[in-house]
């Protein structure tokens, strides 16, 4: 299978998303996403999402005599129509106003991360999460932060568990969901195969180093590169608003 330039770094991308949630337990969407859509916007949603998948599944064999799939289970639900509101949304808005959208999402899931209070972990909060991760996630292929913001007082062994858990189940309702309205095809399916590389290189070294990183030293990069890749997306849409 060969690969081009611009596919080659697409692949490098996939592989440091993936090792930063495998860590952490979410930062896949948040980091690669974006910079995969200003390579080629083909990336997002359906792409991302699969390989997003592809990790939760590696994550969940892994960890899955320590899940506590039934706390889990309200977000898991509450996704359910988050995700069919979510590919209603990426049918009917132009592309310019997608990216308005994505680029917006990036900057609150940024501004979240730094400001936010202490949220519970109950049924209640973890089902808002679900509904907003999955209409959020769907559309733009970015659903971590609604659901991470649930997570974020709890161990980051659990969370990152349990998040993907949640992605496991839910993530393919987001693909199934797009697939009803005609946004997976054979390009898609085709991207996603070449990227799986990247996601069995960064499970692999994610998981070899997992004891010797420091979260904060990775979160002030994250939270940069994901403000500049929308400030980037942004400027996208917004000049295709005006050509439009």
């Amino acid at each position: 299978m060969s690969y081009s330039a611009f596919e080659l770094l697409a692949l490098l991308i996939v592989m440091s998303g993936i090792i930063l949630q495998t860590w952490v337990g979410m930062g896949f969407g948040l980091l690669a996403a974006p910079l995969l859509y200003l390579i080629d916007p083909a990336y997002v949603p359906v792409p991302a999402l699969i390989l997003g998948f592809s990790l939760s599944l590696l994550l969940v064999v892994n960890q899955r005599k320590l899940l506590r799939w039934r706390r889990v289970l309200p977000a898991i639900a509450a996704r359910f129509p988050g995700c069919w509101c979510g590919a209603l949304l990426l049918v009917a808005a132009p592309a310019y106003l997608l990216s308005i959208l994505f680029g917006c999402v990036l900057l609150m899931a940024v501004i979240l991360s730094l400001y936010t209070s202490k949220v519970t972990l109950n049924p209640v909060t973890l089902s808002i999460g679900g509904f907003f991760s999955g209409l959020i996630g769907t559309a733009t292929s970015v659903g971590g932060p609604p659901i991470a913001l649930v997570y974020q007082n709890v161990d980051r062994v659990t969370a990152r568990n349990e998040l993907a858990a949640f992605f496991l189940i839910g993530t393919p309702l987001s693909i199934l969901f797009l697939a009803f309205q005609g946004q997976v095809d054979m390009s898609s399916l085709l991207l996603s195969v070449k990227m799986i590389p990247g996601v069995l290189l960064g499970f692999g070294i994610a998981r070899l180093c997992d004891n010797r990183i420091n979260l904060s030293s990775t979160k002030p990069l994250l939270l940069f590169i994901s403000s500049a890749s929308a400030i980037m997306i942004l400027y996208k849409g917004i000049s295709g608003w005006w050509l439009a």
